[in-house]
């Protein structure tokens, strides 16, 4: 049988329920690499694992398996006192993995079936007590591939009074367009990049007005409240019921990579919403933070000092 860890009576499990936090629900899993290497992810972990960084109190839902994978991820979120209660540890499914492979000069990813993390059970879920403190639920679209984790999903955004962000994730064959559109329908917040944006819509994306366009409809469509389109280098474009707002994306000197930035933009997002924060202001503190993690190597490098300048910022309400 599933268990999670660790022991929910234990004092470091509990320590985490004194004020609401967000719940992130979804994958964690390495990609591995032709070099033999592999870095830890998934962009629910990597939310999660920014939010904590920030000082927050993730409480990451998710699986892993009984194997060394698994235990590193445990021992990875230790080390940045993360909570581990929502961690389940699957008793036959392996820890989640991607494959990178090099074709023709690029990194193709295949991502590999039947993995922990998509059987995350509601009957191994935290116990009540903690799950009551939760003040927003965030998802993606990759874990629900499978019935056990739908279910799951669904009885959390059933039971849990609280806003949903869905962070809108499409890798093929992994999606279908109903249930996508169903994700949409139950969600208060969704993001999405261009291309998905184009996708849903059924409409090109190449002039702002088109883009403005699309993003209307798909919010009319799907009684969408609040939507992101992450446009890359061009910002972001954010729609609520009053307002369109265009988000510069900010000049990032030294880069090093992109790997992850959108899951940063995710994580401020998510305080945004917790703290009622003004959409152009949620918008430009998450593109703030996502390109200054382009300045870092990975997804999420353990470097505190990422996260105290923007944290000083924010409080002086810069």
């Amino acid at each position: 049988m599933m268990s999670s860890s660790p022991d929910p009576n234990a004092p470091e499990a509990w320590e985490a329920e004194e004020a609401s936090r967000p719940l992130i629900f979804g994958e964690a899993l390495f990609d591995h690499f032709p070099d033999g290497s592999r870095v830890l992810g998934g962009a629910p972990f990597n939310v999660a694992w920014h939010l904590r960084g920030f000082k927050a109190h993730p409480l990451l839902v998710s699986a892993v398996g009984r194997d060394e994978a698994g235990d590193e991820i445990l021992e990875r979120m230790e080390e940045w006192e993360m909570d581990r209660l929502g961690v389940q540890r699957h008793p036959e499914r392996p820890t989640g993995k991607v494959q990178a492979q090099l074709r023709d000069g690029d990194v193709r990813y295949r991502i590999q079936e039947h993995q922990a993390y998509d059987a995350i059970r509601k009957d191994a879920l935290p116990p009540a007590p903690v799950l009551d403190r939760t003040d927003l639920l965030y998802h993606g679209t990759l874990a629900l591939r499978e019935p056990t984790n739908r279910e799951t999903l669904g009885h959390l955004r059933d039971t849990l009074a609280c806003p949903v962000l869905l962070d809108v994730n499409l890798r093929e064959p992994w999606w279908t367009r109903e249930g996508v559109t169903r994700l949409l329908e139950e969600a208060d917040w969704v993001k999405m990049n261009r291309e998905e944006a184009s996708l849903l819509s059924g409409r090109t994306m190449d002039e702002r007005g088109d883009l403005l366009q699309a993003a209307r409809d798909l919010q009319s469509r799907h009684g969408i409240r609040n939507l992101v389109v992450t446009l890359g280098e061009e910002g972001a474009l954010g729609l609520d019921a009053r307002e369109a707002v265009w988000q510069k994306a900010p000049e990032v000197r030294d880069a090093v990579d992109t790997v992850g930035a959108g899951d940063a933009f995710s994580a401020v997002m998510v305080l945004g919403i917790q703290q009622a924060w003004a959409l152009a202001d949620t918008l430009r503190r998450a593109a703030e933070f996502a390109a200054e993690l382009c300045r870092f190597r990975g997804a999420i490098p353990d470097e505190p000092r990422l996260y105290s300048g923007h944290l000083r910022r924010w409080q002086d309400g810069v």
